[in-house]
């Protein structure tokens, strides 16, 4: 699929949080979702071993979840681990991905943050911009704000502050497991992402879409 080039990824630590300043200004995060409009859905994840990322994107029908097309991507890991700069490890190896995609998902998932972020441009909403395409970013542990105290039941879900702001929510996603973190990436909002992983959580704590991800990113040959 064609992607949106915005920057070169060979950047510093402190060139990238410059340009994560600048990008998050562009982000769409209020912009509901159609869900009854969704066909495909695409799991995004990134695995990094022995200092090569391994990239997988799978694109799944939305709602029952069969797999149309899985593209992969393999390189050296080119930036070193900094919380809050994640795209800009995996970017590289997602963007030579995506160019093998020949589907047209009508939502990413991404296992990563949204708007979700210290500066609200985690990696959902960063290759949002590359993508131009609906993101939502899923993240397994906190990266920034609070909430108050969650149900343990399957749905329940409480709003994620950071310094006086709504940035996403924590979603029970299986009764008695730890929550997700969600938010909006790009061209999204916070309800009907929700909804949407939700939606795509049938069974098991992480969305179906991004554990079928997560299982070709971690097969390494």
């Amino acid at each position: 699929m064609d992607l949106v080039r915005r920057h070169d990824w060979n950047l510093t630590p402190t060139q990238a949080v410059a340009l994560q300043r600048e990008l998050a200004d562009e982000i769409v995060a209020d912009k509901a979702l159609d869900l009854d409009a969704v066909r495909l859905v695409a799991g995004v994840d990134v695995s990094v071993k022995n200092d090569r990322s391994h990239a997988a994107i799978v694109v799944a029908t939305y709602p029952d979840f069969r797999v149309v097309e899985t593209v992969t991507a393999l390189m050296p890991t080119p930036f070193p681990y900094v919380p809050g700069l994640l795209s800009f490890r995996e970017g590289p190896v997602l963007e030579e991905a995506f160019g093998r995609l020949e589907a047209e998902p009508d939502v990413f998932l991404f296992d990563g943050m949204g708007i979700a972020h210290p500066r609200r441009i985690g990696i959902a909403s960063h290759l949002g911009l590359w993508l131009q395409r609906p993101t939502i970013g899923v993240g397994k542990t906190r990266l920034c704000g609070r909430y108050a105290p969650l149900a343990e039941e399957k749905g329940a879900h409480q709003p994620l502050v950071d310094k006086g702001e709504t940035i996403g929510a924590v979603v029970r996603t299986r009764t008695g497991k730890h929550p997700l973190f969600i938010s909006p990436g790009h061209l999204a909002d916070i309800p009907s992402s929700v909804a949407l992983v939700l939606a795509c959580a049938p069974k098991f704590r992480l969305p179906e879409p991004i554990r079928l991800a997560h299982k070709a990113a971690g097969a390494f040959s």
